[in-house]
């Protein structure tokens, strides 16, 4: 094997501008425990596509309402969402991203292959071996599986923490979006009914991927109006924050869950703490998944019961042209690099 490689590399904080394309980039030499993987594919996500000073916290206070990530070294290899084959073997492997707090069973994240470890944007990468996992069975190509670990990863996290069960009705808000999509797409593989808030022009997209409807945010009526009409939701999976939080809580039964992952329409909520306890709905944070969480996403992609939609495919060598459709939000699915 060569020891050198292509790799793009975030030279500082910072968007497509701070990006350096290298082709005599280091090859990863893996430690004890850890796993060599050539990189076959690797998906974009939001943390892929800019950086800034103190955006997930600082060396002082890593856990300040910015984020729980700690401050980013550069140079940093950028790219959470990893297909590959494991050298040593040749398995065909999807990569678990998190870097978890320790090595108990349900440890959270504490940081994400990409952010504070190199990622996939390069030919090689290296993992922890216990999180590298074998999907040589599985019926899904490298770019479906590059879609699976951070959105779909967060997306598993979230339903599980909710408990949603096949025949429960789950609201999704940010359908379009990564871990919006995700949410429908694995709802709606475990027998629940998904209704996906969405704009008009991205309904016909979200409903391919198995949603039972759409609410159209850019429709006269109001959100809440719209979803009135579902009568009461057993869940919300919630991507998206702000206002919509005190306008759809009502709408919850009684013993109903409100799980959020997201806050792009606004971290500040106005809140009834009154709708809380009087109805006994639990209001549930979620960041990424734990390990079980991502064996059951694992499970999937060896069942092939999701199919991530996979909405562009750039060389790796053209990233930035890949950032700059990403930033365009104007696509459903993952945009995927290849090596």
């Amino acid at each position: 094997m060569d020891e050198v490689m292509t790799a793009v590399v975030l030279a500082r904080h910072g968007g497509i501008e701070a990006l350096e394309l290298h082709r005599d980039w280091p090859v990863p030499r893996p430690g004890p425990g850890q796993v060599l993987v050539r990189v076959t594919a690797a998906a974009l996500n939001n943390t892929d596509v800019w950086t800034r000073e103190g955006a997930y916290g600082t060396a002082a206070d890593p856990h300040a309402l910015s984020g729980w990530r700690g401050p980013i070294a550069f140079p940093r290899i950028q790219g959470g969402d990893i297909a590959g084959v494991a050298v040593e073997s040749g398995r065909r492997v999807l990569v678990d991203p998190a870097i978890y707090q320790d090595g108990s069973r349900d440890a959270p994240p504490i940081g994400l292959l990409g952010s504070e470890a190199d990622g996939g944007f390069a030919e090689y990468v290296v993992a922890p071996a216990d999180q590298v996992h074998d999907v040589t069975a599985s019926p899904l190509s490298d770019e479906e599986l590059a879609c699976l670990p951070v959105a779909y990863g967060t997306a598993m996290g979230m339903l599980e923490r909710a408990g949603l069960k096949a025949g429960e009705t789950v609201l999704v808000t940010g359908a379009s979006g990564g871990v919006g999509a995700a949410l429908v797409q694995l709802a709606a593989a475990r027998g629940a009914r998904a209704y996906a808030v969405t704009s008009a022009a991205k309904a016909s997209a979200v409903m391919e991927l198995g949603a039972s409807g759409v609410i159209l945010r850019d429709a006269g009526a109001a959100v809440a109006a719209q979803a009135r009409e579902l009568g009461p939701l057993d869940a919300v999976a919630d991507v998206a924050g702000g206002p919509l939080l005190a306008d759809l809580l009502p709408l919850l039964r009684d013993d109903g869950r409100w799980v959020i992952a997201g806050a792009v329409a606004g971290a500040l909520v106005q809140l009834d703490l009154r709708r809380l306890y009087l109805h006994n709905i639990r209001l549930i944070g979620s960041s990424m998944h734990t390990r079980p969480h991502f064996a059951e996403l694992v499970r999937a992609a060896l069942a092939g019961t999701v199919r991530p939609p996979v909405a562009a495919t750039h060389p790796l060598t053209s990233l930035s042209e890949a950032q700059q459709q990403f930033l365009r939000h104007n696509h459903v699915g993952k945009i995927v690099v290849r090596p």
